[in-house]
């Protein structure tokens, strides 16, 4: 249940304007795009880098990039690399990298499909596998880089400036994280001054059609998200260590959250907020009662990336609709 939660990693819908016969259109997705730097960085090679499971590699050229997460993915198109890329994973899913082909199958790695494509240096994380692949990708001869994966928002800027580094544009890398670093702090600025309590929210990863019912905890990778929204993670607070565990109605009742967070695609699963409260638990808690739920897209909730400026903002107007700033 962890590696489907963690794996499942755009913007909050905007109103349309009104019509000019005065009624109001119905809101629109904004589009799920990234925004690339300006220009067509020219990567410093080679590079050699300290890939994060203790190897040197050198990389003697970029022009052919794998991205084996939807994070990465983001990255290396932010950087203004985009049109070096030849593959993405499932989770990138992004306007830019749509017609991208997929080197993943359930979230694994197929090391013949990312080896058909040529490439010139693969991007992995620490979770990326299965470890077989990854060996038989290096076994080709292929430069592939091990990154860390981003665990809350103090990860966003060096991990934008490691991708960088590795790639050879090492003045993108630190355009990007200050741009990055910029907005989120822009955002916090518009968080309402509340004279009471923090809101508490718990990150609920809810999966209908699997039957899979998960609330967040101190290792979820929600956590940094709500405490820089100004909120308090419920889960966290009210004693769960792990990352993920099991919804009970026991610990909802101790959670006690006046706000649910959840992935866009989990709320669709169980047939929205109407779903959500039926599952056993919700509704007896303030947040059920209320029926206050915050959605984000799957696709950039956890990616701790260049729009995470967005996902904190989507947080802060969907917790805080109607306050004062």
């Amino acid at each position: 249940m962890l590696a489907l939660a963690l794996a499942a990693t755009g913007c909050a819908s905007k109103d349309a304007p009104d019509t000019p016969d005065g009624k109001r259109q119905p809101a629109q997705a904004a589009p799920d795009r990234v925004e690339p730097l300006a220009g067509e960085p020219v990567p410093a090679m080679p590079v050699t880098a300290d890939s994060a499971d203790g190897r040197k590699v050198t990389i003697e050229n970029a022009d052919r990039v794998v991205p084996l997460t939807g994070s990465l993915n983001e990255i290396v198109f932010t950087l203004g690399l985009g049109d070096r890329v030849v593959a993405r994973d499932i989770t990138a899913t992004f306007e830019q990298a749509g017609k991208l082909p997929v080197v993943t199958r359930a979230h694994d790695v197929s090391a013949e499909s990312v080896l058909s494509l040529r490439p010139s240096v693969v991007l992995a994380e620490t979770t990326t596998g299965p470890a077989e692949a990854i060996d038989q990708i290096r076994d080709a001869g292929i430069p592939l880089v091990v990154v860390e994966p981003a665990k809350d928002l103090a990860d966003v800027g060096r991990r934008i400036e490691r991708v960088a580094a590795i790639l050879g544009v090492e003045a993108q890398g630190a355009e990007l994280k200050k741009r990055t670093e910029e907005r989120i702090a822009a955002v916090q600025q518009k968080i309402p001054a509340g004279g009471g309590e923090k809101p508490r929210v718990a990150f609920l990863y809810v999966r209908g059609s699997a039957a899979v019912y998960l609330i967040g905890g101190a290792e979820s990778g929600a956590v940094s998200l709500l405490e820089a929204a100004g909120a308090v993670d419920a889960g966290k607070e009210s004693g769960l260590t792990k990352d993920f565990t099991p919804i009970t109605s026991e610990a909802l009742v101790k959670a006690a959250p006046d706000a649910i967070l959840v992935m866009t695609k989990g709320l669709e699963s169980v047939d929205g907020v109407d779903g959500l409260v039926k599952i056993p638990g919700v509704a007896q808690t303030p947040a059920g009662m209320d029926r206050r739920v915050v959605s984000v897209p799957d696709g950039v909730l956890l990616n701790y990336g260049p729009r995470t400026d967005q996902v904190l903002a989507s947080i802060v107007d969907q917790l805080y609709a109607g306050a004062a700033a």
